[in-house]
């Protein structure tokens, strides 16, 4: 419709062009009797007053996974294409056309295609459309069948997620609580949608999580020997099959069901900004599982930063591990040890105590400190300058946190305009050698975006300076210890100073790991 109305105010009032505006018009007032459901006579006063195509219902979305059920209607009823982009949805910290819905974007595209066709192209397509295709409607009374036709009718298109499949299962199942049933799921898919944005969960995540605290709590991957000794399958279902086979009856009390995804959707919101916790979630995404069935021991409103902090770091230190071994999540040392230790997590007769006690015991027999320490030396990525950020502000009782633009500051600048001085201050004649020390722990700090790009390339002595108040540097930030190299005793930052800077962050990470 958009499309049309912008080629037809287009084209000139002259007797070449007078056969193809009337058939533009013809097909456009078509379509506005079918999407108005408007007679012949009343389609002059709806383009004179845009005001008298709003609020008519034209198509309803009564999905309970949909979000934005309002979109569609937001772009039928713009007068253009920048005021439907001006009204639709917009996705928070997503960029470029990520940050629209799937509507709006699919909307997008067709009117940029058809933007690119010629006048009489629309035109045709625009009669083709009218004449050749057409709506079915079909309707089914079992899920199962309707499921299978769905998959079958959108072979190309984007497939059912395991939420949409379970979601209609438990719908079908709600009986009288049908009503009730909507509007719990719906207000758990709607958080859940809000903490995706964060990438802390989605509904998918939910339902995942909920499955790893089910099978804790019923022991469902422990088998027993011959011997009467347990053994840990660490295999785990897909969340279809789980929900819809293995587990079927969890399906047959959808609001049960959905009490449980609420508290843990709800729980989530509420330690979302928890500093230990962000930090935990830049580790392996599968910490998430093991810290959710902890924390569903609680009731959501008796969570508290205490309550978090020592699982939170029992976690921490095994996943930082994680990051600085070969051995991967899969391996008998991270995962089997994980899954045996859920059935404790999600036992609230286990005290907090046992568990870092299991998480001791685990990590002093399989690794050991002198390993540990030289994974730590020759790490160059940087989840661990965050660690080691948090805990030099705990030995200093100081509150840690971080913004989520946070920057990795190198103190001594890893390139730039004076990189050649600043290597040979340093003593560093060698350019491998540079690109090594310049990269260890010992070079790295936490810094806001807005400081770290004011003085990133400059000299250490420019950037801890604290008496000209114009120019920002250590001094503006909150991050501990980007505020302690402010009274650092030289104005020179070199080799020796990262070897001791790096030394003193080993010795306080592999202090913590071993929890000594």
């Amino acid at each position: 419709m958009i499309r049309l109305n912008d080629v037809i105010k287009s084209i000139p009032t002259d007797d070449d062009s007078e056969a193809l505006k009337a058939g533009l018009k013809a097909n456009r007032n078509k379509i506005m009797s079918i999407l108005y459901k408007a007679e012949d006579e009343e389609i002059p006063s709806m383009l004179k007053d845009n005001t008298k195509t709003q609020n008519i219902l034209i198509i309803e979305n009564k999905s309970i996974n949909e979000l934005h059920s309002e979109e569609v209607k937001k772009i039928i009823e713009a007068v253009d294409f920048e005021t439907s982009e001006q009204n639709v949805y917009k996705i928070s910290r997503k960029q470029k056309d990520n940050k629209y819905t799937y509507h709006f974007r699919n909307f997008k595209y067709f009117y940029e295609k058809l933007g690119d066709k010629s006048d009489s192209q629309l035109n045709q397509f625009a009669k083709v459309f009218l004449e050749k295709c057409q709506v079915i409607e079909i309707r089914s009374w079992q899920i199962e069948q309707a499921i299978t036709m769905f998959n079958s009718l959108n072979s190309t298109g984007l497939p059912l997620t395991d939420a949409d499949i379970i979601s209609a299962q438990l719908y079908s199942k709600a009986g009288r609580d049908k009503d009730s049933f909507n509007e719990l799921w719906e207000s758990i898919n709607k958080l859940a949608d809000e903490l995706n944005t964060r990438r802390i969960v989605n509904i998918d995540a939910v339902l995942q999580q909920f499955m790893y605290i089910n099978r804790a709590i019923n022991k469902e991957y422990i088998n027993i020997k011959e011997d009467g000794k347990e053994s840990v399958d660490v295999t785990t279902p897909g969340l279809r099959r789980y929900y819809t086979d293995i587990k079927k009856e969890l399906l047959s009390e959808p609001l049960v069901l959905c009490n449980n995804l609420d508290k843990i959707t709800k729980t989530w919101n509420e330690i979302k900004d928890y500093p230990v916790v962000k930090l935990l979630l830049k580790c392996n995404e599968n910490a998430k599982l093991y810290l959710s069935s902890y924390l569903y021991r609680f009731e959501t409103t008796n969570i508290t930063e205490t309550k978090v902090q020592d699982i939170c770091e029992c976690l921490l230190r095994l996943f930082t591990v994680l990051e600085l071994v070969d051995v991967g999540y899969s391996s008998s040392k991270f995962k089997t040890f994980l899954f045996s230790e859920n059935i404790k997590l999600v036992d609230k007769t286990i005290s907090i105590d046992t568990i870092i006690n299991d998480f001791n015991d685990h990590i002093k027999k399989n690794w050991d400190v002198g390993s540990i320490s030289e994974a730590i030396s020759a790490y160059e990525k940087n989840l661990i300058v965050y660690l080691n950020e948090y805990l030099y502000t705990k030995s200093k009782s100081v509150r840690f946190d971080f913004a989520e633009n946070v920057n990795i500051e190198h103190i001594m600048p890893a390139s730039g305009r004076n990189i050649s001085t600043i290597r040979q201050d340093a003593g560093i004649t060698d350019k491998d050698e540079f690109n090594t020390i310049v990269n260890k722990l010992g070079n790295k700090i936490l810094l806001e975006d807005d400081i770290n790009k004011s003085i990133s390339n400059e000299w250490f002595k420019t950037k801890k300076q604290n008496s000209i108040n114009s120019k920002s540097g250590y001094k503006d930030s909150k991050y501990a210890i980007a505020v302690a190299l402010t009274t650092y005793p030289k104005d020179t930052w070199t080799k020796d100073d990262i070897e001791t800077a790096s030394k003193k962050a080993i010795e306080r990470i592999v202090k913590f790991i071993f929890n000594n």
